[in-house]
């Protein structure tokens, strides 16, 4: 299973960047899909995740601001992130479940001015 994640890129503070990962290989449903992060020095957190049927959960500080969806024909799911803040600086990680996790390689969000 392979998760290939884009959208990441430097941007300024208030503004706005969509990621997107799309899952590949997998023969069972995709239960879960959604996106950790990790800034330096820290752990990895939930920020978003989507189940198949549509349920979101969303980390506190994110909620208002960010925005995960999915299309599950065809195994994506995107993070709409707006009112980035230089504390969303982090390397963003796609996540997706079947019976077993998998994870994405990593994009890197860059909050600054």
């Amino acid at each position: 299973v392979q998760l290939q994640a884009s959208g990441g890129g430097l941007v300024q503070p208030g503004g706005s960047l969509r990621l997107s990962c799309a899952v590949s290989g997998s023969d069972f449903r995709l239960n879960v899909m959604g996106w950790y992060r990790q800034a330096p020095g820290k752990e990895r957190e939930l920020v978003a995740i989507i189940t198949s049927s549509g349920v979101t959960n969303y980390a506190d500080f994110v909620k208002g601001r960010f925005t995960i969806s999915r299309e599950n024909a065809k195994n994506t799911v995107y993070l709409q992130m707006n009112s980035l803040k230089p504390d969303d600086t982090a390397v963003y990680y796609c996540y997706a479940r079947a019976f077993t996790p998998y994870w994405g390689q990593g994009t890197q969000v860059t909050v600054s001015s």
